[in-house]
């Protein structure tokens, strides 16, 4: 039993060092592939037979397994393409393959999977494919809270659908006007002469009285809105005051806020309403104008219709809320620290499809808007050595590693891929050990083989 024996070892050695040179192989023509996660071999030994005790006992024959190495992470390496990810930590994208095409769309698969491999791309329909074919998943996000929506995450599309026009509802304004404004009426000898004309008059500001209008009166800044549909109104907003406190009956310093029409036939500056400021600058009243409405809080005007150039917006407000507007003294005697910001956009189309560090996936337009439209999960397992291997660095659950959690995982990084953590240099220091190991393997053989010679010799 001992030669025969002998030989039985020696084969099972050969198969086993086969088994390791067919994991080598694999691993090094592997070595680039994004996500790949290498195998490496395990060999256990199988006692033949002897005796009850250790002196009477014989080696056995050898087995090899495959030992998978999931959670042995590869080399991180940046990429320009926005679309591409790396998971730093554990963790695995949820993705699937595609079914069929019906009617011209695509259809996909039931079963599920899961890969590291994140060299994700938008395809001519808006979906996020890697270069295996999987499609990656996500739960779509609701627009206005930009919560997940749902528990079972479904395939992500970016589609070219424009984004709708947002009509501006409130205009943050900020500026600091001067105690005494130079005007191009005012001759510097007393502050009376930097009021407003009284051609002018009270309210609108008629066609006829622009120009003493523009002569008695300071720019504000101006700014770009839009209504309802997306067009775009350029706000062009002026200020003239009306009362100056350097009287011999103390008062506060008073100022009208005027906006421009753009071009109407009869009124070229709609008046907003009037400003107050005591003698430390601070706005402590403001009055109603012609198309001004003082709003709720105290701090701003509510224009219900605004109407320039024959383009109309409804329910803009222009707020100087957290003191933003001020007076100041200013030796320039303009109007300083101007700052308009507003929360409207025009339609807008899809310029690109990004990740953000969080694991959203973010719809950029050519409006300057973005918005995020899923949130990718990342899946773990109890015992990810145990997921099925499946083509294109992907994986399939299994009774043994438990189900997919999508609760928990590692970071998404951005601009970045997960390389394979096959190292070649590494493959071929095994490659030398599996070959001497085969070799000496064969060599038991022949050594066997002729010691039978031998033996069947000697009766000759």
């Amino acid at each position: 039993m001992g030669i025969y024996g002998a030989i039985n070892s020696a084969v099972s050695g050969l198969t086993a060092q086969a088994t390791a040179l067919e994991n080598i192989s694999g691993n090094v023509a592997n070595s680039q592939t994004t996500g790949y996660k290498r195998l490496d071999t395990t060999f256990s030994d199988l006692v033949s037979g002897g005796g009850a005790t250790q002196g009477s006992q014989v080696s056995g024959t050898t087995v090899a397994t495959s030992r998978a190495t999931n959670t042995i992470q590869g080399d991180i390496s940046q990429s320009d393409v926005d679309t591409y990810m790396a998971i730093n930590g554990e963790g695995y994208f949820v993705v699937t393959q595609a079914a069929d095409v019906v009617d011209g769309s695509t259809t996909f698969a039931d079963e599920t999977f899961y890969t590291r491999a994140g060299d994700f791309e938008r395809d001519q329909d808006g979906y996020l494919v890697n270069s295996a074919g999987y499609y990656l998943q996500g739960f779509p996000l609701d627009p206005t809270t930009g919560n997940a929506v749902g528990d079972d995450p479904s395939v992500i599309r970016i589609e070219n659908q424009p984004l709708a026009a947002s009509a501006t509802t409130q205009v943050d304004y900020q500026a600091n006007l001067p105690r005494i404004p130079d005007t191009n009426d005012y001759d510097g000898s007393t502050a009376s002469t930097a009021l407003l004309a009284a051609a002018v008059g009270t309210g609108d500001v008629a066609v006829a009285n622009e120009t003493d209008f523009l002569n008695s009166s300071i720019s504000g800044g101006s700014i770009t809105v839009y209504n309802q549909n997306g067009t775009a109104m350029n706000v062009e907003v002026r200020y003239a005051k009306t009362v100056n406190e350097d009287t011999s009956v103390p008062v506060n310093d008073t100022w009208t806020m005027y906006i421009s029409s753009g071009g109407d036939a009869t009124t070229a500056y709609y008046d907003v309403g009037d400003l107050e400021f005591d003698s430390t600058g601070a706005l402590t009243n403001m009055t109603a104008g012609s198309i001004g409405a003082v709003n709720s809080t105290s701090d701003g005007f509510d224009i219900a219709t605004l109407t320039i150039n024959s383009t109309t917006a409804s329910g803009v407000e222009f707020s100087f809320a957290n003191n933003s507007l001020t007076q100041y003294s200013d030796p320039d005697g303009t109007a300083s620290s101007v700052a308009l910001d507003q929360d409207g956009y025009p339609a807008g189309e899809l310029t690109g499809v990004a990740v953000d560090e969080s694991g959203r996936v973010i719809a950029s337009y050519s409006n300057s808007q973005q918005r995020a439209v899923y949130e990718i999960p990342l899946a773990t397992f109890e015992a990810e050595q145990n997921l099925k291997r499946v083509d294109g660095a992907a994986f399939s659950a299994t009774t043994s590693s438990g189900e997919a959690d999508l609760t928990g995982g590692g970071q998404i990084l951005s601009n970045n891929l997960e390389l394979s953590n096959a190292d070649i240099a590494d493959e071929f220091s095994k490659l030398i050990i599996t070959q001497q190991a085969y070799s000496a393997n064969s060599r038991i053989v022949t050594s066997a083989d002729e010691m039978l010679d031998d033996a069947l010799n000697m009766v000759r």
